[in-house]
């Protein structure tokens, strides 16, 4: 055999190889049919007597051979786990109504191709069993399940927050995908990371966190998941005497400047060693539109008329075309207040009063409202923020929601009684807050990030971690955050990763 000929052979035979020991990624089914089997009584997925009717709400019944429970799932184009899924009739699973509240019922009707009939086949593992999944409706976030959780057959079926128990999880055993191919997480993001702020903004994930020393980090990675083993890179270098340590309470905000839009990074910070008297925010501008700088040193954001007084917590509200700074001030309680701004880096006017601790809740080891996060939708405005003292397990989200007129009037919102997020003994979570928001890849769904502590014991340390987990929406237009997920446990990804 000439050597020529052997180097040939040799090729082919490494070619094969390699293809034995790369497998092909997990690929979802384009089309397939299937029943879903109910692994909370085991009824199956069903379409009462046959109908044809438009309307008809879908139901779980005792599992059989007949077309009713015969269902059609068909990828959406440029997806990797989103499907429409059609009935013997030729129509459509669908949320009735396009509804985004809890147990709106799950119906059959005319395909429209809208979000309230394209469903996230989302992996879930449970123990003796394969092909296990979330039937997560695109327009809700929410999961198809027979009401109640009920296991009895003939139930109907409506849409509630996700879950692994009460008939939320579904076998497709038609699917013959060798996996969806949806990506995961798992909580924590950062295992040290109080403070939390993250956006994604052109194909990555941005995160910031309280460094509590002289340096200003930030992590990026293209998935949630990929923020866990992400570097924390220096952007920025405190030296300056008057805010040169103890950095925390980051965020960062692309608004319009004199050179058009850059990303302005707000923080807090006092003079070294750690002199928690001298604590003022600041902020940084970038050169360009890359969250990770470069940033120069742009002001010290004092009050014109108070600055003698430390504050903490930045947050930026952008309502009636105007901007406005939202934090929190010491006045024997810990209120929070809002200050008109000129631009991202210039006061516009003195402070303002905009909420004060007064619920029972909010005053749990110290008298706290801080952590001023921003949230819109629909043309709705609300402020959610963190209440009580972050030593207490009981650190929680409070929110205020804007009814109209001026923004620098604390007349011109109202504090929700309760709050709207909280720890959960159950799952392990304590302390949960100071939270941010953001959108998913595909901008279809509503995030937050948040930090927590695992033990009720954990205090104003950095041994708080950052978590993230989807939210939804109520049928009022007001946020529905649902309860703190623990740790380790493994989550869809953000849509459209």
């Amino acid at each position: 055999m000439t050597r020529s000929r052997c180097l040939s052979v040799l090729t082919a035979v490494l070619t094969m190889v390699v293809a034995f020991l790369v497998a092909p990624p997990a690929a979802a089914a384009v089309a397939f049919t299937s029943t879903g089997v109910n692994q909370n009584g085991g009824n199956c997925l069903d379409v009462p007597g046959s109908s044809s009717t438009s309307g008809t709400q879908l139901r779980a019944s005792i599992c059989d051979t007949g077309v009713s429970q015969s269902f059609g799932f068909t990828l959406v184009a440029g997806t990797t786990d989103t499907y429409t899924i059609s009935t013997h009739a030729g129509q459509c699973v669908d949320v009735h109504g396009a509804s985004t509240a809890d147990n709106a019922t799950i119906i059959q009707w005319t395909c429209h191709n809208g979000t309230n009939q394209r469903w996230r086949i989302v992996p879930v593992t449970v123990t003796g069993t394969d092909k296990t999944f979330h039937l997560v409706s695109v327009g809700s976030g929410k999961c198809v399940t027979p009401s109640g959780g009920s296991a009895a057959s003939g139930t109907g079926l409506v849409q509630l927050p996700c879950g692994t128990a009460n008939g939320r999880v579904w076998r497709l055993p038609g699917f013959t995908g060798g996996g969806s191919g949806a990506p995961t997480f798992t909580n924590p993001l950062s295992q040290r990371g109080p403070d939390p702020w993250l956006t994604y903004y052109d194909g990555y994930y941005y995160l910031a966190t309280t460094t509590w020393n002289s340096t200003i980090t930030m992590r990026k990675a293209d998935t949630l998941a990929g923020l866990k083993t992400a570097p924390d890179t220096v952007i920025f270098n405190l030296t300056r005497p008057n805010g040169a340590g103890t950095m925390w309470a980051p965020e960062f905000h692309l608004l319009d400047g004199p050179n058009g839009k850059r990303w302005y990074f707000y923080y807090t910070a006092g003079r070294e060693p750690y002199d928690l008297g001298t604590q003022r925010i600041h902020v940084l501008e970038s050169a360009g539109l890359d969250p990770m700088g470069p940033y120069t040193f742009k002001a010290d954001l004092l009050d014109p008329t108070q600055d003698n007084t430390w504050e903490l917590d930045p947050g930026i509200l952008q309502l009636n075309g105007r901007l406005y700074l939202l934090g929190t001030f010491y006045n024997g309680s810990q209120p929070m207040f809002i200050r008109p701004l000129s631009n991202p880096w210039t006061a516009g006017g003195t402070r303002r009063v905009l909420s004060t601790p007064t619920y029972s809740w909010e005053t749990v080891g110290g008298a706290v409202n801080e952590g001023a996060a921003v949230l819109q939708r629909g043309g709705k405005t609300f402020i959610v923020y963190s209440a009580s003292h972050c030593s207490t397990p009981d650190y929680k989200l409070g929110m205020l929601t804007y009814n109209g007129g001026d923004p620098l009037n604390s007349s011109s919102w109202v504090k929700s009684p309760n709050p709207v997020f909280q720890r959960s003994n159950a799952g392990g979570v304590y302390g949960p807050g100071h939270n941010g928001f953001f959108k998913s890849p595909d901008g279809t769904e509503d995030w937050m990030v948040y930090h927590a502590n695992d033990s009720a014991g954990g205090g104003c340390d950095m041994n708080r971690s950052t978590r993230a987990q989807k939210f939804t929406w109520n049928a009022d237009g007001t946020p529905n955050f649902g309860t703190p997920v623990a740790l380790g446990v493994t989550l869809p990804a953000p849509s459209g990763e």
